[in-house]
């Protein structure tokens, strides 16, 4: 499985809007509903696909989504002692890693997402360790700068050297950890398998993020669900209902994973400029993007940012973001310019 440390439940699923039209101009009588259920990177997936009667004896769909994502978790998962990230992890600084096109695929977008936004990098593992989100248990104190500083010093994607002969690192001890975009990245690949069989109306989910195509047999747009960030602990509860259309969505927030030390509350999201423990009103951020692996990192960056850099980083990018930010007055919302046609 993935180092999990990013909270995932910000999306309700209404299964009766999940109904799929046809594909390939099919009639719609033609058309079989299949569902994909299992598990993978550490959590599940639950995959909806309506497909023409005629092509169900042709396809093995269960067999190829699963062996797809056998693929990605056995490139990303920190959990499978001989993964490609485990390797590129154990690597000494200034080797070359050869890397597969999967692996090349989702670090250079976390190269690039880290870059543009500063508030997500992929090679901050051991510092959410030393926070007591990672696999190990919690800590009984609040780490000392000094550890916080030697970390710093040592962790960024400017540390990566990215290039056609593979993947090196100019730091002995530099990790990584796609934990913001694999999951993403598996939705993708899933979705391009689908494709690949000419099926465009579907759902793909993994842990919480998704991506649908198509429309409900009565050419309805889908509608998905916001989960209401502020629902009584044990219910979750819808904020607000949205039509997305062809795209990825993924939603953020440091309201389920946190805990309490000294009097003091520490979420799970870290801000890697100044590797503490995000503390602000932002409490939710939804993303879309065609790329699930894009809008999966975009929503986890903009979360660290808090409510105004994730505003103006949204315009500025012309980014389909919405967020929910927690007042005294109660929650706040902001959409986007570019997400608005959405509402």
């Amino acid at each position: 499985m993935l180092r999990s440390v990013k909270a995932v439940f910000g999306l309700l699923f209404i299964l009766s809007l999940f109904a799929l039209s046809g594909c390939d101009n099919a009639p719609e009588s033609d058309q079989q509903e299949v569902l994909l259920q299992g598990k993978t990177m550490g959590t599940t997936f639950n995959i909806k696909v309506f497909v023409p009667q005629q092509q169900l004896p042709q396809l093995n769909l269960y067999a190829d989504v699963t062996e797809e994502l056998k693929k990605v978790n056995q490139s990303m998962s920190t959990y499978i002692e001989d993964s490609e990230i485990n390797q590129f992890n154990r690597l000494s600084a200034g080797d070359v890693m050869p890397i597969s096109s999967d692996f090349r695929a989702v670090v250079s977008e976390s190269i690039r997402l880290g870059q543009s936004t500063k508030a997500l990098d992929v090679t901050m593992g051991p510092l959410i360790d030393l926070w007591g989100f990672g696999p190990d248990k919690r800590p009984t104190q609040r780490p000392e700068q000094a550890e916080l500083d030697a970390m710093l010093a040592n962790i960024g994607v400017d540390k990566l050297v990215l290039s056609e002969q593979g993947l090196a690192k100019t730091v002995d001890g530099l990790e990584l950890s796609f934990s913001a975009t694999a999951k993403g990245y598996g939705i993708d690949k899933v979705a391009e398998l689908l494709q690949s069989h000419g099926l465009s109306n579907y759902m793909v989910e993994i842990g919480g993020e998704m991506r649908i195509s198509g429309h409900k047999p009565d050419n309805k747009p889908w509608r998905i669900a916001i989960e209401q960030p502020d629902a009584p602990p044990g219910q979750r509860k819808i904020h607000r209902v949205v039509e997305p259309g062809s795209m990825g969505v993924a939603t953020s927030g440091d309201y389920r994973i946190f805990y309490e030390m000294d009097g003091e509350t520490y979420t799970h999201l870290i801000d890697p400029q100044t590797g503490m423990p995000i503390k602000h009103d932002l409490v939710s951020v939804t993303v879309l993007h065609p790329s699930a692996m894009t809008a999966d990192g975009l929503a986890t960056a903009l979360t660290v940012m808090g409510t105004e850099q994730a505003k103006a980083y949204a315009e500025q990018h012309n980014l389909p973001v919405y967020l929910i930010s927690k007042t005294d007055s109660g929650l706040q919302t902001h959409a986007s310019t570019a997400f608005k046609p959405y509402l």
